[in-house]
């Protein structure tokens, strides 16, 4: 199996620069209600994820946060929990499988490290189902 079938393209994704501001997640995070977002430098380099928790669990250590803080602090200053951890589009079915045991979609990465897009595990699940369907027919 080729892996290439079940990413969704970054242009298919929701993601966030990771110079974004506090406020500019929160919007985006409302807007589009995902809970987890990969983070993105300039050049396109996947860095980490960000999570709803991630911020809450910041606002509530910094007992002065206001939205003048949250207008002007970016996200990457923000601890990440939890952060996902991405493969390389060359990886194996073993590896995404494995590793969607623990994250709800895998960031995927190219060989210089650029963000190309996500395999969500709700894709992997999919993949088998329809193929133990085809299977179970013979």
């Amino acid at each position: 199996m080729n892996i290439i079938s079940l990413l969704t393209p970054k242009d298919k994704t929701f993601y966030l620069d990771s110079k974004a501001t506090i406020r500019q997640a929160l919007e985006k995070y409302d807007y589009h209600k995902f809970t987890v977002v990969p983070l993105i430098d300039k050049e396109g380099h996947y860095v980490s994820t960000l999570s709803e928790g991630d911020i809450l669990r910041y606002i509530k250590n910094n007992c002065n946060f206001d939205l003048d803080l949250a207008e002007s602090q970016s996200v990457d200053f923000i601890d990440k929990y939890r952060p996902y951890k991405a493969l390389d589009i060359s990886s194996s079915i073993q590896e995404v499988i494995k590793l969607s045991f623990e994250q709800n979609f895998i960031p995927m990465v190219d060989d210089r490290g650029m963000y190309i897009g996500i395999i969500k595990r709700k894709g992997i699940i999919r993949y088998f189902y329809e193929r133990f369907k085809k299977q179970s027919k013979l």
